[in-house]
């Protein structure tokens, strides 16, 4: 029987699948949204008929439903091989990918707390699958492990001691695993070994995160505490003046509702009145929405900003990286964040830029910059499948 790796995604309000074989090829992946709602769906890619889900499906009910379109589509056998779980938060317990043993669940519970929304939901997802699948080696790929490598100049906030010790205060930073990947692909593509490599990279999608990355490990990163700190993202504001928090309450806001405007309506969406989608955004400023434009430019001017402040960090670079959804398909903010950057020696080649997929290499760099500038897509996915077996293979 063919060895088959099954990689979980859950989100707050969606799963995610992907299948892939033991020589790292995907077989299949597969989408459920809206979960917990009346319209709730689901399905696989590349496969016009929707999974049928039961009313208001939950995590657990959407993962049983793909797993069996799986099997009934021929994609996987009956039992994988192994199966490796997303888990956003980890706190400062883990460094690494673990397998997944009763320990490990009860401590992702107590980071919980750190990420409410995420936690818990991919929690469910764990506890489905050991359910489903009870003699299969499952594998936890936490988001903040590859940052656990920052010094403490780079992830304590400046708060009394205590805050630190006894409530675990302190910048985490996310996507670390897409940070990880870039770590390894850009000295590929360098070739150059990730010991050896420095970049700078920006995961931009509607999450975004910049991470310096010096001899192939994380020693700085823009999100902190929780995902909120940082970059303008699609709904979230990124870095505020944290006195706008008394400055609300003193108006009668409550922190429920302070909370969910900083999240889900602002950045992107928040600064255009419109949407969080920068393919719409860039479509809107072409037809002379003031606001859409102003969106971007605040989007772009911030991550130049971040990527001068994250050269502090290193003592050379060998590149600067784009990848996520908007990193990797948007040339018009590749170009205008770069266009900020001409003092510090990045020159973009427009052409390369606005037709990156023809080279193989990457690269979108004018040979007058001083630093490589690449695009490389993201696979997330690819690095918890390979975790997964790795881990897998010693059970």
């Amino acid at each position: 029987m063919k060895q088959s790796i099954l990689v979980v995604n859950c989100g707050s309000s969606s799963l995610k699948l992907a299948l892939f074989d033991e020589n790292e090829n995907k077989l299949a992946s597969a989408i459920a949204e809206r979960l917990n709602g009346q319209d709730a769906f689901a399905r696989i890619d590349g496969d016009e008929q929707a999974v049928k889900l039961p009313a208001s499906a939950d995590h657990k009910q959407a993962l049983k439903a793909l797993v069996s379109a799986f099997s009934d589509r021929q994609l996987m056998p009956v039992t994988p091989t192994a199966i490796g779980h997303r888990v956003v938060h980890g706190g400062e317990t883990f460094r690494e990918a673990v397998l997944i043993d009763n320990g490990v669940v009860n401590a992702i519970k107590d980071c919980a707390d750190l990420a409410p929304l995420h936690n818990p939901v991919n929690l469910a997802g764990i506890e489905a699958t050991r359910e489903q699948f009870p003699d299969t080696a499952q594998v936890a790929v936490f988001d903040t492990a590859y940052h656990q490598t920052l010094a403490p100049r780079a992830y304590l906030y400046a708060l009394p001691e205590s805050y630190y010790r006894d409530l675990n205060v302190r910048r985490y930073g996310f996507h670390g695993t897409s940070h990880f990947f870039m770590a390894h692909e850009a000295a590929r593509l360098l070739n150059k070994t990730p010991a050896t490599t420095s970049i700078i990279s920006a995961h931009l999608g509607n999450g975004c995160s910049i991470t310096a990355i010096k001899d192939g490990l994380s020693v700085d990163t823009s999100m902190g505490l929780t995902p909120l700190e940082g970059l303008v993202m699609g709904t979230r504001s990124g870095d505020i003046d944290p006195g706008l928090f008394d400055y609300l309450s003193s108006r009668g806001m409550q922190q429920a509702e302070v909370h969910k405007m900083l999240n889900h309506k602002s950045g992107l969406l928040g600064i255009s009145g419109q949407t969080n989608d920068m393919r719409s955004l860039c479509e809107l400023a072409d037809h002379g929405h003031e606001p859409s434009t102003l969106a971007i430019e605040i989007f772009c001017f911030r991550l130049a900003k971040y990527i001068g402040a994250m050269m502090a960090s290193l003592s050379h670079l060998d590149a600067l990286v784009f990848t996520g959804g908007i990193g990797e398909n948007s040339h018009r903010v590749r170009n205008q964040t770069v266009s900020h950057l001409a003092l510090l020696g990045f020159d973009i080649n427009s052409d390369m830029n606005s037709h990156h997929g023809r080279y193989s290499d990457g690269r979108i760099d004018d040979a007058s910059s001083r630093f490589p500038i690449l695009v490389i897509p993201t696979n997330e996915e690819l690095v918890i499948a390979r975790e997964a077996k790795r881990l897998a293979s010693s059970v």
